[in-house]
């Protein structure tokens, strides 16, 4: 069983954190350090977990309503009008899957959302190309998709899902 510990990122968590986004392309995008330090300073939800050594095995950034985050898929769940707490991206290293860190990230944005009024949690998944298991994590936790959109000119399409609060 491992020890795994949830706590708030830091500065100094970026290298780590940059290299498991990486990690996980194509199923999230590619982000420098100087891009993931920007979306990290808009971001009133930034989590990270760490195991016994204190290695980063997983990480998670959200972001509140009226941000000036340039993400094609914010832009819609702002545009939409409902008060929402957005999760930009979720990446849990493969040694951690199955260990219920994923859920123990979302819990603490569901609780955020809370905390702000927000009547949903929004976010998105890429259908292709395909992140299966990102669809299922989302469905068990009751997301629903709202819409479907293509990014990055054309080359990504997602499905929007948003999950009430409660």
């Amino acid at each position: 069983m491992q020890t795994l510990r949830l706590r708030v990122m830091r500065p100094a968590d970026i290298p780590a954190v940059t290299a498991l986004n990486a990690a996980a392309a194509p199923a999230v995008n590619l982000l420098t350090e100087a891009e993931l330090e920007s979306l990290h300073s808009m971001c009133d939800v930034a989590l990270v977990a760490t195991d016994r050594t204190r290695s980063v095995i997983a990480f998670l950034l959200s972001l509140g309503m009226g941000e000036p985050y340039e993400s094609e898929n914010y832009r819609w769940f702002e545009a939409r009008g409902v008060r929402h707490q957005y999760i930009d991206r979720i990446v849990v290293a493969e040694s951690a899957k199955g260990t219920g860190v994923g859920r123990a990230l979302y819990e603490s944005v569901f609780e955020r959302a809370r905390e702000r009024g927000a009547t949903e949690v929004t976010t998105e998944v890429q259908l292709d190309p395909p992140n299966p298991g990102s669809v299922t994590f989302h469905e068990h936790l009751g997301f629903q998709r709202v819409a479907e959109q293509h990014t990055r000119d054309g080359a990504v399409h997602v499905a929007l899902l948003a999950r009430a609060v409660y």
